[in-house]
């Protein structure tokens, strides 16, 4: 079994950061282990407070994991702070990190700012270069480039735009387009669009958590990007289709929905 480590943050609700990547890992037959950057208060209705933990216990953390376990791939989610980002992109070059997949969180569904304006810099300078993958959706990839996305064709430039800032594969999400669900996956030559059908439904909390981690899960399983990114979108697909009616606001997705179905009790688990 392979180890993915997962650097991010604590959800309340269970349905995004730590707690998604981990149910994640697990579903697709790894063993996820996790370093905590900041612990945040929310529901299915919104983020309402964040306490971020502190550089000296995250570069600990991390020690703790290089020191006793083979880690195959690592997936970085929410970081805050710029003392945040330095300590991350310090530690996983001292241990000489692989498969990092970078999930560029910025502001949760709700409006929360979960990264520090003054931290996007040191985010493109640090952690974006140290990226096998980096997967922004449309709104987070405007903030890296500066310019507007809003087609394929400004999704394409956009992702050329940061493979040049370091990152070797650039996954930008089209959630947010209008008419489209199309996905681009760029390698620095190739154009690489991956489709699927938009599912109607409000219960997305923690899409973009889970879609990294998956990518991350399968690159640790030794799949190539291509790969690793199309199994990833079909898995995260449907757990959309399937997402759960938890909570009174954006229900989470359901990352056991293949393994309760081939189990014979998903009926009995959603009842």
């Amino acid at each position: 079994m392979k180890h993915v480590l997962t650097i991010a943050g604590s959800d309340t609700c269970g349905g995004a950061g730590i707690q998604a990547d981990l149910k994640t890992f697990s579903a697709l037959g790894t063993y996820g282990m996790s370093v905590i950057t900041a612990v945040t208060v929310q529901n299915t209705q919104g983020v309402f407070g964040c306490q971020d933990i502190t550089p000296e216990i995250i570069r600990g953390q991390i020690d703790a994991i290089y020191s006793d376990i083979a880690v195959s791939a690592v997936k970085i989610g929410m970081v805050s702070q710029i003392e945040t980002i330095h300590a991350i992109a310090d530690k996983l070059l001292e241990h000489q990190a692989k498969n990092i997949v970078v999930d560029p969180v910025m502001i949760s569904k709700s409006g929360f700012d979960l990264m520090q304006p003054e931290a996007k810099d040191t985010l493109i300078q640090r952690l974006i270069p140290l990226a096998y993958v980096v997967t922004p959706n449309l709104p987070e990839a405007e903030v890296i480039t500066g310019m507007k996305i809003d087609d394929l064709s400004s999704m394409e430039v956009a992702a050329r735009k940061i493979f040049a800032m370091g990152a070797k594969n650039v996954l930008i999400k089209g959630g947010h387009l209008e008419y489209d669900a199309t996905d681009l996956l760029f390698d620095g030559e190739k154009i690489t669009l991956l489709h699927s059908d938009r599912i109607e439904t409000k219960n997305t909390h923690g899409t973009g958590c889970t879609l990294s981690s998956a990518i991350a899960a399968n690159l640790a399983k030794g799949k190539s990007v291509e790969e690793a990114v199309e199994t990833a979108k079909k898995y995260i697909t449907v757990a959309i289709e399937h997402s759960l009616e938890i909570g009174k606001g954006v229900g989470p997705t359901n990352h056991f929905y293949e393994l309760y179905n081939k189990a014979g009790i998903w009926d009995e688990v959603k009842d």
